[in-house]
């Protein structure tokens, strides 16, 4: 599926049939989150929650009201049993023989500062399983995890071409870290390699700033544009959003009316992004649930908030 064409804000996004909304690839985490806000890592309690952005979107989609399905690789130390008792399948979930992959955080009302411990994550393996689930899907999603390290890599490069070939939809989330990278690897020119091959992306301020550096945002969004991406997202924490088509820049201010942790706000906005897309709802609307999802999970500490169906979203926030 070239990447060519308008996605005109006022229409839904054409999508193909499928049993599964969305197919989330990739990791799946421990977070250890400080109980106190602390900018100096000096805090003397964490808490351990449940992460990894596929898991969390795959739960917050289940809550929406939506279909996902999510694959990954963890150790063998329980994490699959919350995946269960969220109603989610794990039949492309593997169990491998590395410890589940950690990242430790400060409790934050701004962008947390996480420090990475990799593991079972980076071991993502290709398989037929995988292959007949992605033909099911609407939306295949991704971030910059698993392309971070192989064997994941190569399984989602494989993901990308079959995706492509079906007209299958790609996300992309740009979340480029320094510090997931492997030493020696130009992490920046490979994560721009793979902007182009998706349809919608969404990068933090932070995230444009770490792969172009500082720069207004519209020019950011022109770069993401530039080398590829159909639909740009430029998330601008308390000042909202824009977002652009390649037409023309749309400015969306922020729903948050409280920031009680932004652990997870971004995954909760691909969540109700994605289930509002795949219920059929314009870009421009579905973008506003996106934000939404966003606004009502900044309310709670850690990654995933016990979202309300879709429409009890809209209801909400009153859209």
């Amino acid at each position: 599926m070239a990447n060519h064409g308008v996605l005109e804000w006022d229409r839904a996004v054409p999508l193909r049939d499928g049993p599964v909304d969305v197919l989330a690839v990739g990791e799946l985490l421990v977070d250890l989150i400080s109980a106190d806000y602390a900018e100096d890592f000096e805090a003397a309690v964490y808490h351990r929650y449940f992460g990894g952005s596929p898991a969390n979107i795959a739960m917050n989609l289940n809550r929406l009201g939506a279909r996902p399905q999510v694959a990954s690789a963890v150790g063998d130390d329980g994490l699959l049993d919350r995946l269960r008792h969220a109603g989610l399948k794990t039949d492309l979930v593997d169990t491998v023989d590395e410890a589940t992959s950690m990242v430790l955080l400060n409790k934050s009302r701004n962008s947390p500062v996480p420090i990475f411990y990799r593991g079972a994550d980076g071991q993502l393996p290709w398989n037929e399983k995988l292959v007949q689930a992605l033909l099911k899907s609407k939306i295949l999603h991704f971030s910059c995890w698993p392309i971070s390290m192989m064997p994941a890599r190569g399984t989602i490069e494989r993901l990308i071409r079959i995706a492509k070939d079906h007209r299958i939809r790609i996300g992309f989330d740009p979340n480029y870290h320094p510090g997931i990278w492997q030493k020696g690897e130009d992490g920046v020119a490979y994560v721009k390699s793979i902007v182009g091959q998706a349809d919608f992306v969404k990068p933090s301020d932070d995230d444009a700033e770490r792969l172009f550096g500082q720069d207004t945002p519209e020019n950011q969004i022109r770069k993401f544009l530039d080398l590829g991406a159909r639909l740009v997202i430029l998330t601008l924490g308390r000042k909202g959003a824009l977002a652009s088509n390649g037409k023309e820049i749309v400015a969306f201010p922020t729903l948050a009316d409280r920031v009680e942790d932004t652990t997870g706000a971004g995954d909760a906005f691909w969540s109700g992004f994605y289930a509002a897309l795949t219920k059929g709802y314009a870009i421009r609307d579905s973008l506003t649930l996106g934000f939404a999802a966003s606004a009502y999970k900044l309310k709670f500490t850690g990654a995933v908030a016990d979202l309300p169906r879709l429409e009890t979203l809209k209801e909400i926030y009153g859209r």
